[in-house]
């Protein structure tokens, strides 16, 4: 025979616990390793402006092992996003109605994701270029893969796993775990856009700044509509032109990053 038993609501102790938890596996790690490496550039004897922030770089001289090292790196990565997704359908928060995670609206979420991804994307490019010029960020190189068949595909599938693991974790889930703990809506925004904000500080101060201003956006948007996948197709848009643009047009046209 089997036995129902109604779960009994989290405390405010257990959510941030579980919370700690989440981000220490996921991008709160990520953020410490960033700290370190911001700091391990500061100190490196040479402007911050001189030295490099390599995303996607290439994990082997053997390209098909270094393949599968790449899709290895994006699975596991989108172990988290899992996680997140298992705590809150524990707690009777069904992630499709908590969280807007669905395709019942792909028309709305494409146009609203693309409307995202040209507001953030083109004065995101101003303010790298600014950053650039006043020497508050490292030389950003968005894509170091070998000139393989399947580097553009790779790229796309990462853009596409950075932003799930990014908007599951920094606006669904974390929004809706500090709601739950009665938080102000003002600190949750905060938290949310500085923590996203944190974990590109291996890029520099510039990319601290434009992040988190793309936090303020995506967690007010959250707010309002309720649904994550807009975001998700946005930042998909923005990470792919940056991955795949890099890789593609010739390299005198980006001397400016």
């Amino acid at each position: 025979m089997t036995v129902a038993l109604d779960r009994p609501q989290a405390t405010r102790k257990q959510l941030r616990l579980e919370i700690v938890i989440v981000l220490l596996l996921s991008l709160g790690q990520s953020a410490v390793y960033a700290v370190v490496s911001l700091m391990a550039k500061l100190t490196a004897g040479k402007p911050l402006s001189q030295q490099t922030a390599t995303l996607n770089p290439s994990q082997s001289p053997r390209p098909y092992l270094d393949l599968t090292y790449q899709l290895l790196g994006i699975f596991f990565a989108l172990i988290p996003v899992l996680l997140a997704l298992y705590l809150l359908n524990r707690d009777r928060l069904d992630p499709a109605r908590t969280l807007g995670i669905d395709f019942g609206r792909p028309a709305g979420d494409a146009g609203w994701g693309t409307a995202l991804a040209a507001a953030i994307g083109i004065p995101g490019l101003l303010l790298v270029y600014a950053a650039a010029t006043l020497g508050l960020n490292a030389q950003i190189v968005p894509a170091a893969l070998q000139p393989v068949w399947w580097a553009v595909p790779v790229l796309i599938i990462a853009a596409m796993q950075n932003a799930i693991l990014e908007e599951v974790i920094v606006v669904g889930y974390l929004i809706t775990r500090l709601r739950e703990m009665g938080w102000r809506l003002g600190y949750i925004v905060a938290a949310s856009a500085v923590l996203r904000g944190s974990y590109h500080l291996y890029q520099g101060f510039g990319a601290f700044v434009g992040n988190a201003v793309m936090g303020v956006v995506f967690a007010l948007f959250f707010l309002r509509k309720g649904r994550v996948m807009p975001l998700i197709v946005a930042h998909s848009l923005l990470d792919i032109a940056a991955f795949v643009g890099y890789t593609l047009l010739p390299k005198d046209w980006l001397s400016w990053l």
